[in-house]
């Protein structure tokens, strides 16, 4: 058997000893690296694991309309501690609210912009948005991935201590789209379409409303013209100051306002005291769509990106949604939070295309266009005809005329400028025109403390013909159109607007090829300054002088046999800044 070495047993020699201890040494430290780094490894692991993600994340930057991301921040919230990876990288969702437009005019360079606009990820609240984005700024990289993340049709909104609950009411109901100064039943309200795409919709719903209604174009630019003008009146900068018009609204005119459902539904968990009401009209609506939009060609976020698009669409984050008060994007909806009293209703309303983005163009230049205040020459006829009686109405052409152009002047925001003269013969000294009130703002007061817009109305029904003048037209075109380049304004719309039941008559006067010289050397297409005649009465014989004055300032002119159509003719000529090209003469 084997000898067994005992306590005292004979010991080798130090040398070996040394050796044999070094080597063992060696060994054992060897093992201890090993173990420690394998408990390191293990540690860093599970710590990871215990603290979600560390330092290698994929961070993903999501921008968020303001109304939505509530929503898509729990979304994120939840897909954030699932430990989502690519790769082996933990994708982790970071929500930000940012303005749609704010955005698109970032991209495209159109509008003004505030703050960080950069993302990975775009969640705006209409594909309207997107789409503007691709049309004019085709380099952009946008990528629209087909996905809705919630869906809320636009409503008509109102107090609902005022709602009546009428049915069959399209969307053309609720805008006036007639002559100014009829009484509307509603005082309506958007928000600023430049910036809105509630706004910008309900823009396009008025206008596929007033295509299928008018017979002609001119009827289709007047009554668009109207309703621009009326919504003009009515429009809010921004959302909050919509909310605040809605409930203070008085009871002789209750405001209404264009709304999408989860609009309605955060309105009235904001007034419970002046709660609305949400109305669904005929024809169809838009919805907003609210697109998931990549903004990024790396290969990185786009995956983490297509990650987080079935995070938002799964049906685990479907009640964060419903509970905002949105639907969903098949349309589900929570009826205990959109609530049947007070208007809202299971059932989807029609959806309508959303529109092209030359249409969105169009309508946003429109829209920009009668925003921008006009600077204006109204001229009147105060000769001798304008005694004669308009047949069927007791009074003269001159109280006709004066009362359409009192009317005209609702048209006018306070902060445009208008002007007066009267025209003739002979009526200043050797002049044949004089003016009668100075081109200034309309909410500007006078030595007296007159507004300037009620000096204007009292002129007006002041004006008196004089028995024996003539129509001296084309001197008075030519010292208008002097006047109105001296003190061109190129932050306005500077136009010459005349009113005339005449012929041009002043024997031995200016003709036609004189003042049409002098008007081209003094025309810049850089100042246009547009003339628009509006001549009634049986009295004109031939349009075509001022048909060609109308073609070379890029003006028109327009002939009624009735004076009481002046008030529609308004609106015709108001419609020339719907179009872009030269309208030409009528």
């Amino acid at each position: 058997m084997g000898r067994h070495r005992g306590r005292y047993a004979e010991e080798p020699s130090n040398r070996a000893r040394r050796r044999r201890g070094r080597g063992g040494a060696f060994v054992a430290l060897a093992a201890a690296l090993v173990i420690v780094l394998g408990l390191t490894a293990a540690g860093v692991y599970m710590f990871g694991e215990s603290d979600g993600c560390g330092g290698s994340d994929i961070a993903l930057d999501v921008a968020v309309s303001p109304e939505l991301a509530p929503a898509v921040d729990q979304v994120a919230s939840d897909f954030n501690a699932g430990e989502n990876r690519v790769d082996g990288r933990c994708v982790r969702a970071e929500v930000r609210q940012v303005d749609s437009a704010n955005v698109a005019y970032q991209i495209t360079g159109s509008g003004a912009t505030m703050g960080d606009t950069e993302s990975d990820v775009w969640i705006p609240d209409s594909s309207m948005w997107p789409r503007l984005v691709q049309s004019q700024a085709g380099d952009a990289v946008i990528t629209e991935t087909g996905t809705s993340v919630a869906r809320s049709p636009l409503v008509l909104a109102e107090l609902a201590e005022f709602a009546d609950g009428e049915a069959a009411l399209a969307w053309a109901d609720v805008i006036p789209t007639s002559a100014p100064g009829e009484a509307s039943e509603r005082s309506v309200r958007v928000v600023d379409p430049a910036r809105s795409s509630t706004g910008l919709s309900t823009l396009s719903l008025l206008q596929s409303a007033l295509e299928r209604s008018s017979p002609d174009a001119d009827t289709f630019n007047a009554h668009m013209t109207a309703a621009l003008q009326a919504l003009h009146q009515g429009a809010s900068s921004d959302e909050d100051a919509a909310f605040l018009a809605l409930s203070g609204g008085q009871a002789d005119s209750p405001p209404a306002m264009v709304m999408s459902e989860q609009a309605v539904w955060r309105y009235n968990a904001a007034h419970e005291e002046a709660s609305a009401r949400a109305n669904y009209l005929e024809g169809g609506t838009y919805y907003l769509d609210y697109p998931y939009v990549v903004r990024s060609e790396d290969s990185d976020i786009t995956r983490a990106a297509e990650v987080f698009r079935e995070a938002v669409r799964s049906d685990e984050a479907l009640p964060h949604l419903l509970a905002q008060g949105f639907r969903g994007p098949d349309d589900q909806m929570d009826p205990a939070v959109l609530t049947e009293d007070v208007g809202f209703t299971e059932d989807a309303p029609e959806e309508l295309p959303v529109p092209s983005d030359g249409a969105v163009t169009d309508l946003t230049r429109s829209w920009n266009q009668l925003k921008m205040d006009s600077r204006v020459l109204a001229i009147v006829d105060v000769s001798g005809s304008m005694l004669a009686e308009v047949p069927g109405t007791g009074m003269t052409r001159m109280q006709v005329t004066g009362a359409a152009a009192t009317e005209g002047l609702q048209m006018f925001t306070p902060t445009s400028e208008l002007g007066l003269w009267e025209f003739s013969t002979d009526v200043n000294n050797n002049l044949h025109y004089q003016e009668l009130a100075p081109v200034r703002e309309l909410q500007a007061t006078g030595d007296g403390g007159t507004e300037h817009r009620d000096a204007i109305a009292g002129a007006l029904a002041g004006l008196r013909p004089r028995p024996q003048g003539d129509t001296a037209l084309y001197e008075t075109y030519l010292a208008a159109y002097q006047e109105m380049s001296r003190t061109y304004r190129p932050d306005r719309t500077n136009v010459i607007l005349m009113l005339t039941d005449g012929d041009n008559d002043n024997p031995g006067g200016m003709e036609l090829d004189e003042l049409m010289t002098q008007i081209d050397g003094m025309a810049s297409p850089s100042r246009p300054i547009p003339i628009i005649t509006i001549a009634f009465g049986p009295d004109v014989q031939n349009l075509e002088p001022l048909q060609e004055i109308a073609a070379a300032t890029g003006g028109a002119a327009y002939m009624t046999e009735d004076p009481t159509e002046i008030g529609d003719i308004f609106l015709q000529a108001f419609s020339l800044r719907l179009t872009e090209d030269d309208p030409g003469a009528e």
